[in-house]
């Protein structure tokens, strides 16, 4: 019977073949993949190596919180995915600009970089505005 084990915390330059190489030592590697952006291709830091039980749990073992290429790797036996099981996200917008909070502009009227606002202005002097002349 064979086991699969996820591997988190991978350097970015580590490939499949790599991956299956780290692994092989401590038994038969029968399928090492580690996942990819589907459009840059690169690595999102993380992989699945299925191998043999008793390799597996050595593998574990020996590899879990083991330093790698300067990455402390993460070696867990694997789970299948859960959609109704809840995922903790973290928040888009942490403050820092955009919709809703912060950003470089102070509530209506000046902006703390560049001067003042030249179209809109602050809201209460809308009506004051010079040369305009209502009809």
């Amino acid at each position: 019977m064979s086991k699969k084990l996820y591997v988190g915390n991978l350097p970015f330059s580590t490939t499949s073949e790599k991956l299956k190489e780290l692994f092989s030592k401590f038994g038969v590697v029968e399928a090492a993949e580690v996942i990819t952006n589907k459009f840059s291709g690169r690595s999102k830091g993380f992989g699945f190596v299925t191998m043999a039980d008793e390799g597996a749990e050595k593998a574990k073992t020996e590899l879990n919180g083991k330093e790698h290429e300067g990455r402390t790797l993460t070696v867990n036996e694997a789970t299948p995915f859960d959609p109704s099981k809840p995922r903790e996200r973290k928040p888009f917008n942490r403050g820092y600009g955009g919709g809703g909070g912060g950003g470089f502009r102070s509530e209506g009227g000046e902006r703390r970089f560049g001067g003042p606002r030249r179209f809109g202005g602050n809201r209460d002097n809308r009506d004051n505005n010079q040369g305009s002349e209502e009809f």
